[in-house]
């Protein structure tokens, strides 16, 4: 048996014991991570629940479960993890690009997610997320996001065994699998909630259940409310009079993550997925993770810790699997999350809402602040860039960026929200508000990006606002993702609230059905669907081919215009200076702009040759990627 360096006897100890018991013998595949990554485990779970008297036991049992889940890891995926140890920043690559939907509105059922394979090749994804898939109530799911089971597929869409396969389809095609582990919380009809109801005293343990309004009461001195026109507070009352915390919805119950038992069953079905296949787990809601009494129960220590021990599991069991975080908070809060160790990819809300906040004020000057101050992020991570996705958009600058720039956070936002919903003069979007509140001016946006973008209004200009939009995404560094439909232009479904279970949830007007039609107008570039779709395959096609592109590392470049965002991505001699012009009117950039570069510069889009030194002009919503060359 192999020496565990670096560690004390007591973590030595405790790892020889839980080798032994879980069959662990020298010289297996599995001994070797196990020496590497157990002193990770040891420390986080004890950081966690060390001051139980049970926790070595609950530790020798998550090392056992881990052990068996190893044993039971397809050979084919073991394949895959070797792969990945070896080339770990993988997924930070130029031709990364990423695709998202929901499989009964973009496809039907997983077989139709199957049958369009080919499209995705088409248009060069490398990374799928499907939406929420599992069982879940109906019709008061919250999309997929209230789980009653996390190894069933919710029957409409198709089974275990066809997720399984198509992961494999998916695999084999170069397109890696990205689904939704919604952890905080289950469906008030999972197992463990039904037995919890029933009294049963090990799983109510399994959520945040009181006797009385003592706790909860408790609790709401410092938790916020999150949909309050859903219920009050965070806690609901039970059939049988007792409280369970529910911060997002009455039939989604928050798990109770204290509890070592919790850790171990959400870890073993973490692990399960990853063993259909599954390469990338979105972890949903990760700010909410962790509870502590007299705290705001949000963004605390212990969700970075539970975190990474979720993510130690993984190396030992399935090395490959990725984390996602879904953190819609502070943008000091969100870079938090990102690291190797704990999620290593990550949504980039900022630069997503700072977008529309451009494209809106024709000012690119909170964007460009936020590239310069909380762009660059740990080595080996990636942001997933995005312009929408199924969710609202939520304005979530920091007001102290906004004060630098003389801008009120609090009136800029009811600005946004104004114009968005069409309720600001000469507004093009077409947006609908969600959890609106006329009297404040506060709600948040829904809409297709086509819809926000003015497709109703003026296709010309929207086309063009759509493909600015995508050019910061695609070339700023990270996972471009895109919202399948947006690539077709794809409009606000406005019949949305005839669906059972949709009527009062505004977010269903971005999520419509497959546009069959706009898809075959996909290759006529007369229509907006085309130009579109051009438009986007030009940059998806140069992206691959520029080395510049890989990675997340930006440097700021500020052009001393506020309609003319700027930033630079660099290569070994050379580097890609992208420029969007954000204004409705044409800019001319002067020469001395551009004094720290040679004069000569190739526009990659259109492949026009500059001269730098006779200045640069871009029409009103032009983007160019020029590479140049640094003096």
């Amino acid at each position: 048996m192999q020496e565990f360096v670096g560690v004390d006897e007591m973590v030595r100890q405790h790892a020889v014991e839980a080798m032994a018991k879980a069959g662990i013998e020298a010289g297996t595949d599995f001994e070797e991570p196990f020496h590497r990554h157990f002193p990770d485990l040891y420390r986080l779970f004890h950081s966690l629940y060390g001051s139980r008297s049970d926790w070595a036991d609950q530790l020798t049992a998550l090392v056992l479960q881990i052990a068996r889940s190893w044993q039971e890891r397809p050979a084919e995926l073991k394949v895959l993890d070797a792969e990945r140890e070896a080339n770990s920043g993988w997924f930070l690559s130029n031709d990364m690009l990423g695709g998202v939907c929901y499989v009964d509105r973009y496809a039907e059922s997983l077989e139709g997610v199957r049958a369009r394979i080919p499209y995705f090749k088409e248009l060069g994804l490398t990374y799928l997320h499907l939406m929420p898939l599992f069982l879940a109530p109906e019709p008061h799911s919250d999309g997929g996001y209230a789980v009653s089971s996390y190894r069933d597929v919710n029957p409409k869409l198709g089974t275990m065994e066809q997720l399984r396969d198509l992961a494999a389809e998916l695999r084999a095609n170069g397109i890696s699998l990205v689904v939704d582990f919604i952890f905080n919380h289950t469906s008030d009809e999972h197992e463990w909630a039904r037995r919890a109801a029933a009294g049963d005293p090990e799983y109510s343990d399994y959520y945040w259940i009181f006797p009385d309004r003592t706790m909860p009461d408790a609790f709401e001195q410092n938790v916020r409310e999150i949909f309050p026109e859903n219920h009050p507070g965070s806690f609901i009352q039970m059939e049988d009079g007792r409280w369970v915390w529910a911060t997002f919805h009455t039939y989604q119950w928050d798990l109770n993550y204290s509890n070592p038992d919790v850790f171990r069953a959400m870890a073993g079905e973490m692990l399960f997925l990853a063993n259909q296949g599954v390469e990338i787990l979105r972890m949903d809601a990760v700010a909410f993770i962790w509870k502590q009494l007299g705290t705001p129960c949000e963004n605390l220590p212990e969700a970075h810790t539970l975190l990474q021990a979720f993510n130690a599991v993984c190396r030992l069991a399935a090395p490959s699997l990725l984390f996602k975080s879904e953190a819609i908070v502070h943008p000091d809060e969100v870079a938090r999350y990102i690291d190797p160790g704990e999620c290593q990819i990550s949504y980039n809300p900022l630069q997503m809402a700072l977008i529309w906040e451009s494209l809106a004020t024709r000012d690119v000057s909170l964007l460009a602040q936020a590239l310069k101050r909380r762009h660059n992020i740990p080595e080996g991570t990636s942001w997933v860039n995005y312009v929408r996705s199924h969710d609202d958009i939520g304005w979530t600058f920091a007001d102290e960026d906004a004060a630098e720039l003389a801008i009120n956070g609090v009136d800029h936002r009811r600005f946004l929200n104004s114009f968005y919903v069409n309720r600001f003069p000469g507004s093009f979007a077409r947006g609908v508000p969600f959890q609106d509140n006329p009297k404040t001016g506060d709600c948040r946006i829904s809409g297709t990006t086509a819809s926000l973008c003015g497709m109703e209004v003026d296709p010309a200009e929207s086309v063009e606002r759509i493909l600015l939009a995508h050019s910061v995404a695609f070339s700023t560094g990270g996972i471009p993702l895109l919202y399948l439909g947006d690539e077709v232009a794809q409009v606000n479904d406005y019949g949305y609230d005839r669906e059972a279970g949709h009527e009062n949830d505004s977010r269903w007007v971005h999520r419509p059905r497959y546009p069959e039609e706009q898809y075959e107008r996909r290759l006529d570039p007369s229509t907006p669907e085309g130009a579109v779709f051009a438009g986007m395959e030009r940059m998806i096609e140069v992206r691959t081919r520029t080395p510049e592109l890989a990675g997340t590392h930006l440097i700021d470049f500020d052009t001393n215009n506020r309609g003319v965002l700027a930033y630079q991505r660099p290569g070994e001699r050379t580097r890609i200076l992208a420029l969007a012009n954000f204004s409705d009117q044409p800019q001319t950039l002067p020469a001395d702009t551009f004094a720290a570069f040679s004069s000569a510069a190739v526009d990659l889009l259109s492949e026009a040759v500059l001269q730098l030194d006779e200045g640069v002009t871009l029409l009103p919503r032009q983007y160019a990627w020029l590479r140049v060359t640094p003096l």
